[in-house]
């Protein structure tokens, strides 16, 4: 579903919001397709003279969020001054009986987005322009309850340190990059950890018929820890049927 986004400017280091098109308008020519689909987001244009600590930015950002109800779940800047933030609705597990999962909205954006512009201003923080925005198919995961949240779902890994040895004669020793389902393991002891699972046959072209005689490829998984990874994130999959509770997945990254 394509959901238009408004777009705020903020220039000369004034306060003043220029509307575009209307004072809550949308402007179809400043949409992200960063994702690969349309997101709320809000940009601001704004020009200070301090020095950049992104320390202080990071620390800065999380508790203007976090005090608003919100999650943080990325801090980028660009070198052209793009300061983008992206942020989501806080998560638990689901019970019976609870509500569907609630999505971040423009509203949202825009709140974020106003006490952002008074936290930065307040605290000198240097940037050019500033967006923030709902997370989109590709988003990170960084933290336990991030796997948690997205258990079953297909994923992109990348590992700090080449498979090596343990990849045996099943993969390339040197591969660091690898997409597959997320599997929360328990341990005999009671611990957890997780894994990815992914099958390397071909993907089945629509209308392809495939012969009931062909051998299917064996599945393979690999287990790790949550500081052994570099980067995770959701696979980018763009589906009009949205993203399955428990996709398979035939397909990895090399």
């Amino acid at each position: 579903m394509t959901t238009p986004e408004p777009c705020w400017q903020q220039q000369d280091k004034s306060l003043e919001i220029k509307a575009l098109k209307s004072l809550f308008g949308y402007n179809p020519k400043l949409t992200t397709k960063r994702a690969g689909i349309y997101r709320p987001f809000f940009l601001v244009d704004r020009f200070t003279h301090c020095n950049w600590i992104d320390v202080a930015l990071k620390e800065i950002v999380e508790q203007t969020v976090a005090g608003l109800g919100y999650d943080l779940v990325e801090t980028e800047r660009s070198a052209g001054g793009l300061l983008r933030i992206t942020i989501d609705l806080p998560w638990s597990p689901p019970t019976e009986g609870s509500a569907d999962e609630q999505f971040i909205t423009v509203e949202d954006c825009e709140k974020v987005t106003r006490q952002l512009v008074f936290a930065l201003e307040v605290d000198g923080i240097d940037y050019k322009r500033l967006e923030v925005s709902s997370p989109g198919i590709d988003r990170p995961l960084r933290h336990e309850k991030d796997f948690e949240r997205f258990v079953g779902q297909e994923i992109d890994v990348t590992l700090k340190a080449p498979i090596g040895a343990a990849a045996g004669a099943l993969v390339n020793a040197t591969r660091k990059k690898f997409r597959g389902t997320l599997e929360r393991i328990e341990g005999e002891d009671g611990t957890h950890g997780w894994q990815i699972v992914w099958s390397d046959a071909p993907a089945v072209k629509p209308g392809q018929k495939v012969s009931k005689k062909r051998v299917p490829a064996p599945m393979q998984a690999l287990g790790f820890a949550l500081d052994e990874l570099r980067e995770a994130r959701l696979a980018p999959i763009v589906s009009f049927k949205g993203r399955g509770a428990k996709g398979g997945t035939e397909s990895n990254s090399d």
